[in-house]
């Protein structure tokens, strides 16, 4: 436990220095310059390295022990997740619910789909041999996107509250939906000589439909409970308590914990906020939530620039990053274009424009590598880690200080 305290101290630590530097010194957009502060360190940490290796060696260490795939898969996601579902308001989740749903189901398949595939047959040409169930395996964990870098620059660049909200609403729930589609290929790859279609269904169905029902039921139960009283200190720990416990429970009866997060936050930011809490314990409760998802995406952030240091790049990797990359954007611009065609249907127009913004605005984030480290050795691990953090960086550092511009050409 002393060793685990260590590590955690020491990734506070750095997260309170780069955020300071970068707000002192940097000033880019705060995910985005702690992010580039930790990538800078990392160089110079490797630099440094060829005079005397034994702080990077140390660091190293320490990274290992962080073991990002777990620690964000199996507690700082539930928390990040109802952070940023409490402060979504249902009106305007209403008013675009069909493109939400559509882009964060629909829209996560397709991307899926066609990075697995195009990924596949690239890398068959360039002569890597590669499992086509691994290539989704890595289409599935590239798919979800991360919109906090985003979207403070897109409020500065005054895009119309529709967008925000699709770009918002569709993040929160793509990250459940896309582990839900990575965890059924996942069973699939280790079970392909007994595991049937009507078993990925019933996968499917109980990950996403008992997450999201799990979701339903602890949100209404703790808006019983916060209407009942009128504490706000008391109202916090029962929020916490829907958080930690719910997403224990989620584990346990193998249901989604991202979408019973999200779902649950929702309702306790909406019905509970306007049914059952005073204006002070309103205030409290946002205040706790919103100081939580800064930190936590600060440290993710760090984390994220840390893992430079681990990250197996091998000299035939090059050849093949941009190439990938560039199948990712063209997957997740075809995974937009798809569904804002079916939103025709219900006479709801969506401009392409508006699918062009949501292309660069698509950043992927930790959950992609934490998704690419809990992979096993035998599933072209180091490959996949390696692709995927190159696009992460390249999405947080190019698409996310471009986004702005972009969306102001685009808007006006």
């Amino acid at each position: 436990m002393q060793v685990e305290f260590h590590v955690i101290s020491f990734l506070i630590v750095l997260s309170a220095l780069f955020a300071y530097v970068n707000h002192k010194y940097i000033r880019l957009p705060g995910a985005i310059g702690l992010m580039f502060t930790g990538l800078v360190f990392s160089v110079a940490l490797m630099i440094f390295s060829t005079i005397s290796d034994t702080t990077l060696n140390k660091v190293k260490e320490t990274v290992f022990k962080l073991n990002f795939s777990n620690l964000l898969l199996d507690i700082m996601l539930s928390f990040m997740l109802f952070a940023g579902a409490i402060h979504i308001k249902i009106d305007d989740l209403k008013e675009q619910k069909l493109p939400i749903l559509l882009f964060s189901t629909l829209g996560v398949v397709i991307a899926t789909f066609i990075v697995g595939v195009s990924s596949y047959y690239i890398l068959r040409i360039l002569e890597w041999q590669v499992s086509f169930i691994h290539c989704l395996l890595f289409g599935a964990l590239i798919a979800p996107t991360d919109p906090i870098a985003v979207l403070g620059i897109l409020k500065d660049a005054k895009v119309p509250k529709s967008l925000e909200t699709k770009i918002a609403g569709e993040s929160l729930f793509n990250d459940g939906i896309a582990v839900v589609v990575f965890l059924s290929i996942l069973e699939i790859s280790q079970h392909s000589d007994t595991f049937t279609w009507s078993d990925v269904t019933l996968l499917f169905i109980r990950e996403a439909i008992g997450g999201a029902v799990l979701g339903i039921v602890l949100g209404y139960s703790a808006f019983w409970l916060i209407r009942s009283i009128d504490n706000y200190k008391v109202e916090i720990l029962i929020t916490l308590a829907v958080v930690m416990g719910g997403y224990s429970f989620a584990e346990i009866v193998h249901t989604s914990g991202p979408l019973a997060m999200v779902l649950a936050g929702i309702i306790i930011g909406n019905h509970g906020v306007k049914y059952g809490m005073s204006d002070l314990t309103e205030e409290y409760v946002n205040k706790f939530w919103e100081l939580i998802d800064e930190i936590l995406n600060a440290v993710l952030f760090v984390m994220i620039a840390l893992h430079l240091l681990i990250i197996p790049f091998k000299i035939e990797y090059f050849t093949i990053l941009p190439i990938i990359l560039i199948i990712s954007l063209m997957a997740r611009y075809i995974s937009i274009l798809i569904p804002a065609q079916l939103t025709r249907i219900k006479q709801i127009k969506i401009t392409h424009k508006t699918v062009l913004i949501l292309t660069w605005a698509g950043l992927r984030g930790g959950i992609s590598i934490a998704l690419a480290l809990s992979l096993k050795p035998g599933m072209d691990k180091d490959l996949w880690v390696a692709v995927t953090y190159f696009i992460v960086a390249f999405s947080i550092l190019f698409q996310g200080l471009s986004i702005g511009k972009v969306a102001k050409k685009l808007v006006s």
